[in-house]
């Protein structure tokens, strides 16, 4: 199975990764998912930005989109083959980001692409019984 963007290899990646202009494009993209550019965000990884390229801290482009609650970013990635499951550094996952935050259309959205309600730590099953999001927990199957 290929991946649609896959993300660089070898001793040219590591050179790459360091270099003030890829870190500072990095960043940029970063702040795009982070406020909800989604044509932009989409445009980027069209040319070759990889749609799973994480942060210092392990925050995915989805995790970012989905955190501040930009369905259309985080369906947009999705479509270009993002992992819809890819936890941060500390475990934590984009679904359940999503329902920390409350953000239904992100959930749903997640969701409809395989999300595993139960990846992550805590999981989306876990924080939706946590806020008692009783709606949530049916999506899940979990109620």
């Amino acid at each position: 199975m290929s991946d649609a963007n896959p993300e660089p290899r070898g001793p040219e990646s590591i050179e790459h990764a360091h270099d003030p202009e890829v870190l500072q494009l990095a960043a940029k993209v970063f702040d795009l998912a982070r406020h909800g550019d989604t044509d932009t965000v989409a445009a980027y990884v069209d040319a070759g930005v990889p749609a799973n390229l994480t942060n210092d801290k392990g925050d995915s482009l989805v995790m970012l989109a989905a955190y501040h609650g930009h369905a259309a970013t985080v369906e947009a990635l999705l479509q270009r083959g993002a992992d819809p499951d890819r936890p941060n550094d500390r475990g934590q996952s984009p679904l359940a980001g999503a329902v920390f935050k409350g953000e239904d259309e992100v959930v749903k959205a997640l969701v409809a692409h395989g999300a595993d309600p139960s990846a992550g730590s805590p999981s989306a099953i876990e924080t939706a019984r946590m806020f008692e999001k009783t709606e949530l927990l049916k999506l899940f199957g979990a109620e």
